[in-house]
């Protein structure tokens, strides 16, 4: 066996293990998967999106070391009059919730998926980028086949799909005249196959200061975009440490600020650890107590975040150091206070290697670049993004994010490697999928599948969100498996509570890959959103 894929599909999962199976390590596969996750789940991954790859080579010059690379989206160096900008809302629609988002070519930010991968495939791979993309290629020109997640997906932002011609087309049935591709139906993307084999052979350059670049810069332009070609020849992979946390008798690594998905779950991991042993198992009133107090200090911890503004070095020390643990845990015991489209590799090889990577292309901003059919990002339109508001975010800056790969390396001598998509969801995901493995020591399975609840705070109590005085501060939305009563108790505002009637991708879809210290392989596909695992 060379390694496991978890992924959120089967061909995503399977493109990787081929690589593995080829020769290539933990990275080489996470990045075949990613070029496969553009073709096999077009609305949650793309090459005009950003991502992270936290990764942990098995061996050569990097071996044992951690590193982050980070290829989010950057905002653009200049901001073009409002009353120019091509920006549009519309809403996607969960079933048992919805949530607005922005479109146009003024939600799109600098895209950073085509630098990530040839950066990480030159830092940290063994395999040419052409080998990598060789799987995503062939899946383009023969078409995926559309599973039950995937349908549901299109459904859920069919208001974005349908309000381009362009994108559209991408999606528009090939039996079913006019209408959106559904389960079972074939979806091909020659477009997407031809970029992919040129970028292969030009390599990164020719996004950022070539044809394609050009033709971005052009329609911004002339169609109320803000990017110019000043910010795609910038923009630049960032390679970071993570931030990382002793725990549950393991060694935690996440991705850093300004991304603050890996931040925050770690301070709530922290804040959980700190609190000390939980009397009852799962679904029990002190479990769901403790799960609520520890979601609201993480919403009051970004929020905080958000209005400070302070540096990613002072935060990650207000938040991880002694005091600042000592400090929110007397919060959560003072008593109640008076979703974005993302996918995740995990992969872990034979020699030890690991890698998670989660990228997003937000919902997609309704404009397909010309001849290759690569949707871009609408990162500037996405509210949880911009603190500031989605007309407010600041020039030539990182974009923050919720994205949290993490590697988990446990005293026994295992390594996993886990993330979630989920947007806002993703660290009630993580946190609770963590405490399910190392706190309440459930097998991987049952870590990744247990039901979970979220959180959602919009504003502190006493202040009006958006202007609505009397909107409640907090929502709870809880998936099948806890018990009402005790959820209700818990909580303690029966009426802002939401009982969803099945589990549902809107809590997140963790993948999961491990490798024991003996060389056993275990994962997990996260069933919410479509999982599957592959061994190569």
């Amino acid at each position: 066996m060379k390694g496991l894929v978890a992924a959120g599909h089967g061909e995503t999962a399977a493109a990787a293990a081929e690589v593995l199976a080829d020769g290539g390590n933990a990275v080489d596969a996470a990045l075949a998967g990613l070029c496969a996750a553009c073709v096999a789940e077009p609305v949650l991954a793309s090459l005009g999106g950003g991502g992270f790859l936290v990764a942990r080579p098995g061996s050569g010059r990097e071996a044992g070391r951690t590193r982050v690379h980070d290829f989010f989206v950057q905002t653009p160096k200049r901001r073009r009059p409002e009353h120019e900008a091509d920006f549009r809302s519309v809403s996607a629609d969960f079933g048992p919730a919805r949530q607005s988002f922005h479109v146009g070519l003024g939600a799109v930010a600098t895209p950073g998926v085509v630098a990530g991968l040839f950066a990480a495939a030159a830092d940290l791979g063994r395999l040419p980028v052409r080998r990598l993309v060789e799987p995503a290629i062939a899946l383009a020109r023969r078409g995926v086949r559309v599973t039950a997640t995937q349908a549901y997906v299109i459904q859920v932002v069919r208001a974005i799909l349908e309000s381009d011609t362009a994108t559209r087309a991408l999606f528009t049935s090939p039996e079913r005249s006019g209408e959106l591709l559904a389960e079972g139906e074939t979806q091909r993307q020659p477009d997407l196959a031809d970029a992919l084999e040129i970028l292969a052979i030009e390599g990164a350059d020719l996004f950022y200061r070539g044809e394609m670049g050009r033709a971005l810069v052009r329609d911004c332009a002339g169609g109320g975009g803000h990017l110019a070609a000043a910010d795609l020849e910038g923009y630049s992979v960032e390679r970071r440490a993570p931030v990382s946390l002793d725990g549950f008798g393991a060694r935690l690594l996440f991705n850093p600020p300004p991304a603050m998905g890996g931040l925050l779950v770690a301070y709530a991991l922290a804040l959980w650890q700190e609190t000390g042993p939980l009397e009852g198992g799962f679904g029990s009133r002190a479990h769901v107590a403790r799960l609520v107090a520890t979601l609201r200090a993480t919403a009051e911890a970004r929020l905080r975040a958000d209005a400070d503004g302070m540096p990613a070095e002072a935060l990650v020390d207000r938040l991880l150091s002694p005091a600042g643990i000592a400090r929110a845990c007397a919060e959560m015991h003072a008593g109640p206070q008076a979703v974005r489209g993302t996918t995740h590799i995990s992969v872990v090889d034979a020699e030890g290697g690991a890698a998670s990577l989660s990228v997003s292309n937000g919902e997609g901003a309704a404009y397909v670049l010309p001849g290759t059919g690569i949707i871009l990002n609408n990162m500037l339109g996405e509210a949880d993004l911009n603190p500031d508001g989605v007309a407010g975010w600041a020039t030539d800056r990182r974009m923050s994010s919720m994205m949290a790969p993490a590697l988990l390396l446990q005293a026994d001598g295992s390594v996993t490697a886990l993330g979630s998509g989920g947007s806002m969801r993703i660290r009630s995901a993580m946190l609770q999928t963590i405490v399910n493995l190392l706190a309440l020591r459930m097998p991987l399975q049952d870590a990744v599948m247990a039901p979970r609840l979220h959180l959602q705070v919009t504003h502190r109590p006493g202040e009006a969100a958006d202007g609505a005085a009397d909107e409640r501060p907090e929502r709870l939305s809880v998936e099948p498996g806890f018990e009402p009563d005790i959820v209700r108790a818990a909580f303690g505002d029966a009426e802002a509570v939401e009982f969803w009637p099945a589990a549902n991708m809107f809590f997140g879809g963790v993948h999961a890959a491990r490798r024991s210290a003996a060389g056993g392989f275990e994962g997990v596909g996260d069933e919410r959103r479509g999982g599957a695992v592959r061994i190569a």
